[in-house]
């Protein structure tokens, strides 16, 4: 799609998607408070479980995630580096969960009161003290520690997704996994301590429900970094300007990567209501899974419009970026927007994403899946909306929760960037580049029957 359009398109444009969002603005009044539903009181042990069964369903389904990121990238990169972009995400899968293992979790969790980080210590889980005594199962609001780890590690693994699209199709496979073991290990943890460890910025007030400054902006600002360090792909960018269309190999693979993202966000965001012991727990996840939904939707339509007005077509990979915006952008808060709040956030994500993506090409900052704009730029935007729905929270606190993460993730992240570029190097050769990295760095196709050379039998 050409990044060429003239302001007064532009203007029309955004008038128009300034009028619709007026108009769900209206819709987006949050609803007068209904009385209180009488509790109906359940034991401490079937709280217990209700609890870890949340944990566990929602875990698998955030786990079923990084199917989605694979097919995304499969679809959204050239034939020639498929099977190398599969191989990414099997592989910061099982590092992420090995190195919240080893040092991740007790980082994250162990002993932070308030301040900077946990502890440097294997984790170890502890399940028998609720089965001895039933007094440890937490008075209603216990679950089994293992739950509670599976849960968060495939959180990190998102994070470390979002790195591997945007730096697609010129990195190499080692420098990236090596990467990954620090961003999972170290970066990821410290900056999630500060927060859902009951850090400093929990001490402040700094509201992040499920992760769009903690998860996804953090796995943006890695990968922003990594761009700007790594350098464009061979041939994206030419000359006065111009910028060359790939593209990617298999837009019903991206489609079904997004479908797929779109169902495991239900347990990211439903999950981390963190509790399902109560009726009344029960009902915020269910407001949780529609919000996501809708905020998803409205991203979807808002991109669509928007891209229908610029380019007088609708392009399918920003609806498709769009859907992620919108849920990147509701996941700071999915609990407290109405059904109509909900469309609003999503929708801004769209138009942020419509309008970033070029903006990027102008700046010669190559993101093979529009990785950053989703998931920085909107989990910017959903960070900061909080307020807008919640009332607990302020925008100052906020912005004090984004820059801090932002600049402890840029600021590593490009120590850790340089540090392999000055050293066992980060990228591929342009010969390499040319002939594709599932040749040059797993000697493997993912259509091999398609390649130059193949012969039919």
């Amino acid at each position: 799609m050409t990044t060429l359009f003239n302001n007064s398109k532009i203007l029309k444009a955004g008038s128009l998607v300034l009028v619709g969002l007026g108009a769900l603005a209206a819709m987006a009044v949050p609803a007068l408070a209904e009385e209180a539903a009488p509790v109906v009181p359940v034991s401490d042990e079937a709280a217990y479980i209700f609890n870890t069964l949340l944990f566990l369903m929602t875990g698998f389904m955030v786990m079923f995630m990084a199917a989605g990121f694979a097919m995304l990238e499969a679809g959204m990169v050239r034939s020639k580096n498929v099977a190398i972009q599969c191989t990414k995400n099997i592989s910061l899968f099982s590092i992420a969960g090995i190195m919240y293992y080893l040092v991740g979790y007790n980082l994250m969790y162990d002993g932070v009161d308030a301040g900077w980080m946990g502890s440097l210590a294997l984790w170890s889980p502890d399940d028998t003290a609720a089965l001895a005594d039933a007094a440890d199962f937490g008075a209603g609001s216990g679950y089994a520690a293992s739950s509670d780890w599976y849960f968060q590690m495939v959180f990190v693994a998102t994070a470390a997704s979002i790195v591997s699209g945007t730096l697609a199709e010129r990195i190499k496979l080692w420098p990236f996994l090596i990467f990954t073991v620090v961003l999972t290990g170290f970066i990821y943890p410290i900056q999630g301590a500060w927060q859902w460890g009951g850090g400093w910025l929990s001490e402040m007030g700094f509201s992040d429900f499920a992760g769009s400054t903690i998860v996804h902006s953090t796995g943006g600002w890695a990968a922003l970094v990594g761009a700007l360090v790594l350098g464009s792909r061979y041939g994206k960018y030419g000359e006065n300007g111009q910028v060359n269309v790939m593209p990617g190999s298999s837009m019903p693979l991206a489609t079904l990567g997004t479908f797929i993202l779109w169902l495991g966000w239900f347990g990211f965001n439903g999950g981390s209501q963190l509790a399902l012991g109560s009726a009344s727990d029960a009902i915020d996840v269910s407001q949780i899974f529609i919000n996501t939904n809708m905020a998803a939707a409205g991203g979807v339509v808002a991109a669509m419009i928007l891209t229908q007005l610029l380019y007088t077509k609708v392009d399918l990979t920003m609806a498709l970026n769009g859907a992620l915006a919108g849920l990147v952008s509701i996941t700071a808060e999915p609990l407290t927007p109405t059904l109509g709040s909900a469309v609003m956030i999503g929708a801004v994500g769209g138009v942020i994403v419509v309008f970033a993506v070029p903006l990027l090409d102008k700046l010669k900052i190559d993101d093979v899946v529009g990785a950053i704009p989703v998931h920085l730029l909107c989990g910017i935007w959903g960070t900061m909306a909080v307020p807008l729905t919640n009332a607990d929270t302020s925008f100052y606190i906020q912005g004090v929760g984004v820059v801090s993460i932002g600049a402890f993730v840029a600021i590593t992240s490009l120590i850790v960037w340089l540090a392999l570029k000055y050293t066992i190097g980060i990228r591929a050769t342009q010969e390499e580049e040319i002939v594709g990295l599932d040749k040059t760095e797993i000697g493997l196709e993912a259509y091999p029957e398609f390649g130059a050379g193949s012969q039919r039998i």
